[in-house]
C-alpha cells in the first residue's frame, strides 16, 4: 500500500477503512483521545476513524504507511522524546480523537496535553513530558514513562510498567498480575482485585508515599521498607520491625505465591486489606491498619 499523507491545519474528519495495526500519536498541549473498537471502519475491516480539532499553530501531519497510522508533528521524535523542550511549543495545540481497532498497537507522545486510552487489547506505549494519562480496560502490555505527568490506571489487566520524576501513579480495579513503578517522588496507589495469577508488584520510590490495597484473601510474599517514613499494616501475619528510623514489613500471605515488594527512602508505606468480595461497593477503604 503505498504511503499517503496529509497537512491538518483546521477541524477534520478521516476515516481509513484498510486496516490498521500500529498507531502512533505525538501531539503539544490539547488532548488526545484512542478508544478500541472491533468496528472502527464502516464495513467492519479493521480500519480506523480520526478527528482533528481545535488545531493551533503549525499543521499536524497524517500520515498512513502500510497498516501504520501516524498523527504527529513533523519536529517532535518518538526518540529522544521526554527530552523534548522547544520554546515553540507553546504555540500549538490539537485535539485528536481516534478509533481503532482493538487489538492495536499504541504509541502515544504527550507534551503539556491529557490522553485517554481505552479498551485496547494490543500493547500501549505512553510517554509525557508533562499532563495526565488516564487508561481505561485496557488488556494488553502498558509502558508508561512520565517527567511530571501522572496515571492513572483503571480495570487494566494486561502487565503495568510505570517511571517517572514527579508523577503519580493510581491503580483503580487493577486486576493485572504485575505491577512495576518507579519514580523519585511522585506518590504510589495500587488498589488490586482478586486475579487468576499471581501477583506480581515492585515500587519503588525516592521521597514519594506508596499506599497498597491487596484483595482478601491475599496470596503473595510481602517485603516493604522505608528508610525514615512510617507505615502503616493491616494484616496480623505480617511482621512490622524497626521503632525509630528504618522499618520493615515482612512475612507470607495465604500460600505466597504471589510477590509483593515496595521501597522508599522518606515516603510512608501503608498496606491495606480489601474487604471480602461479597462486600458493597459503598464500604470505604479498611481503616484497621495499625502504624508504626
Amino acid at each position: 500500500m503505498p504511503e499517503s499523507t496529509w497537512e491538518v491545519a483546521e477541524p477534520t474528519k478521516l476515516t481509513f477503512d484498510d486496516p490498521v495495526t500500529a498507531l502512533h500519536v505525538r501531539i503539544v498541549n490539547g488532548t488526545v483521545n484512542v478508544v478500541g473498537s472491533d468496528e472502527a471502519a464502516p464495513h467492519g475491516r479493521g480500519g480506523a476513524r480520526l478527528e482533528i480539532s481545535g488545531v493551533e499553530g503549525p499543521p499536524l501531519t497524517v500520515t498512513r504507511s502500510g497498516s501504520t497510522l501516524t498523527v504527529a508533528y513533523g519536529d517532535l521524535p518518538w526518540q529522544g522524546f521526554l527530552k523534548w523542550l522547544d520554546g515553540k511549543g507553546r504555540h500549538r495545540s490539537a485535539v485528536v480523537s481516534l478509533t481503532v481497532p482493538s487489538g492495536t498497537a499504541v504509541e502515544v507522545g504527550v507534551v503539556g496535553a491529557g490522553a485517554v486510552v481505552s479498551g485496547m487489547r494490543g500493547r500501549t506505549d505512553v510517554r509525557g513530558v508533562s499532563g495526565d494519562t488516564t487508561l481505561v480496560g485496557l488488556s494488553g502490555e502498558v509502558r508508561a514513562d512520565t517527567v511530571s505527568g501522572s496515571l492513572e490506571a483503571q480495570a487494566v489487566t494486561g502487565d503495568l510498567r510505570f517511571t517517572s520524576v514527579s508523577g503519580d501513579l493510581t491503580v483503580v480495579e487493577g486486576a493485572g498480575s504485575s505491577v512495576r513503578a518507579e519514580s523519585v517522588s511522585g506518590d504510589m496507589v495500587i488498589d488490586l482485585e482478586p486475579a487468576d495469577r499471581p501477583t506480581d508488584i515492585k515500587l519503588a520510590s525516592v521521597s514519594g508515599g506508596v499506599a497498597i490495597r491487596l484483595p482478601h484473601p491475599a496470596d503473595a510474599r510481602v517485603e516493604a521498607n522505608t528508610a525514615s517514613g512510617r507505615v502503616a499494616n493491616a494484616f496480623e501475619d505480617l511482621r512490622v520491625s524497626g521503632q525509630w528510623g528504618a522499618k520493615r514489613i515482612t512475612g507470607t500471605l495465604g500460600a505466597g505465591t504471589g510477590t509483593l515488594r515496595a521501597t522508599t527512602v522518606s515516603g510512608s508505606i501503608a498496606l491495606l486489606r480489601r474487604p471480602p468480595a461479597e462486600y458493597g461497593p459503598a464500604d470505604a477503604m479498611p481503616t484497621d491498619a495499625k502504624e508504626f
